[in-house]
């Protein structure tokens, strides 16, 4: 994967003239770290988990990026997303490098007693290489905000003071930000207003199909749906549903919060109404013919043998590298525009920042105030992509790596390069 993630390296080169070193510092991790975690089981067993961190770069800022806690973890994924959020980062404009970190669990199949331990164990094998202004983590796939509430807690009770900036995505009674929560799907959300404005599409005659049902992708149907989006699918790991006069989100989250599988129902008290709808498969959710798919799942979602059955129009990245390179050229080739995940997913980290500031100033900001400032930077960042496809006659993807190499390669040759040392 992490090869592959490189690959988006090489179209950059062929639009911008870049220091061959900047590659050469990219390429590369600058720290990469495997770990093994004891915790003790509720029957009483000792069970030892595999954790990771990866410090991609810190050339703009201390690092920034979430922990993860999947069966799949491997040292290549964690890699992977770290290379990604350096990008991410940089595209958003944030002083941050990129981070990321996980651990190798099936959460489902552990108590949350023994996810806190697990949770507190990986705070304590990397305490001495995290910090407020050294590298920030923050929740990703199956972590959330009492996760990060305890890890928190792990790394003031080891450093004996509090250090809230230490961790983002916290809860907000523990210095967490108003705004956390939803701001990953918002921020795509964003990112798609400011192209459906360029587009000039009126939101009601859009249709949408949503891959994954997640924090993220559940935030973004939702405040698309109530924006005027129509929402005509969404999935999750066990499959599919669709509506083509669309679908009510919070009707069917409530449906998945209780039966612990996708439908939609609309309960008043004790009376329940099931909603007209038809199951589908993930990968026919896939296939719709729609005007903006939203990947918002695993990665390598659409590859090269899938790739011709998609028919959407546009497709939102929210997920991290959902499309392989091969695909992405074919989708380009076919004239399918791509918002790609390291700009149109920048929303968590961007309010993961709000956060850090909130966190070192002691001056915290109410909810309006957090998303008048996600705007405006996502929508800034949003044009400033969309503008460099227009100039280079690029793909959106390839304007974003653009846009964040420019910053990268700036604040590495500013630090010297070879031209400052070659001799006259």
């Amino acid at each position: 994967m992490f090869e592959m993630a490189k690959q988006r390296l090489k179209d950059v080169f062929n639009y911008i003239d870049v220091e061959e070193e900047v590659m050469t510092r990219l390429s590369v991790p600058n720290r990469s770290i495997i770990v093994n975690i004891p915790v003790r089981m509720d029957d009483g067993r000792l069970q030892v988990f595999t954790g990771y961190r990866v410090q991609y770069d810190d050339t703009r800022g201390p690092t920034k990026g979430g922990i993860r806690y999947h069966p799949r973890v491997n040292l290549d994924e964690v890699t992977s997303l770290s290379f990604w959020m350096t990008v991410k980062c940089a595209v958003a404009g944030l002083p941050f490098g990129g981070a990321k970190g996980g651990i190798t669990v099936n959460p489902k199949e552990l108590s949350l007693l023994e996810i806190e331990r697990l949770s507190r164990g990986y705070i304590r094998a990397f305490a001495d290489i995290i910090g407020e202004s050294r590298d920030i983590p923050a929740p990703d796939m199956y972590t959330n905000a009492t996760i990060m509430g305890w890890m928190a807690d792990e790394y003031a009770m080891i450093s004996r003071r509090q250090i809230p900036g230490i961790i983002t995505g916290k809860p907000v009674h523990l210095n967490g930000s108003e705004g956390r929560e939803q701001a990953t799907g918002q921020g795509a959300l964003f990112c798609l207003d400011v192209y459906a404005h360029r587009q000039n599409w009126e939101p009601n005659e859009i249709t949408i199909a949503v891959q994954g049902f997640g924090n993220a992708g559940y935030h973004f149907a939702q405040l698309a749906q109530q924006q005027g989006f129509r929402v005509v699918a969404i999935s999750d790991s066990k499959g599919a549903i669709k509506c083509p006069s669309g679908l009510n989100i919070a009707n069917v989250k409530a449906f998945k919060d209780k039966a612990h599988q996708l439908g939609s129902a609309y309960c008043d008290e004790s009376i329940c109404a099931i909603e007209t709808y038809e199951t589908i498969t993930n990968q026919q959710l896939l296939e719709l013919d729609v005007d903006v798919l939203v990947l918002a799942a695993m990665e390598n979602q659409i590859t090269q043998e899938n790739v011709d059955q998609i028919k959407a129009h546009t497709i939102l990245e929210i997920a991290n590298g959902p499309i392989s390179p091969q695909a992405d050229e074919i989708l380009y080739a076919k004239n399918i525009q791509v918002i790609p995940d390291v700009l149109a997913n920048a929303g968590g980290v961007t309010v993961s920042y709000f956060e850090w500031v909130q966190n070192r100033a002691g001056f915290y900001w109410d909810a309006k105030e957090v998303q008048t400032q996600l705007e405006k930077t996502m929508k800034k960042e949003a044009n400033k992509v969309y503008d460099m496809a227009h100039h280079f006659a690029s793909s959106m993807r390839t304007a974003a790596y653009i846009h964040g190499i420019k910053r990268l390669a700036g604040a590495i040759n500013e630090r010297g390069n070879r031209k400052l040392f070659k001799k006259n």
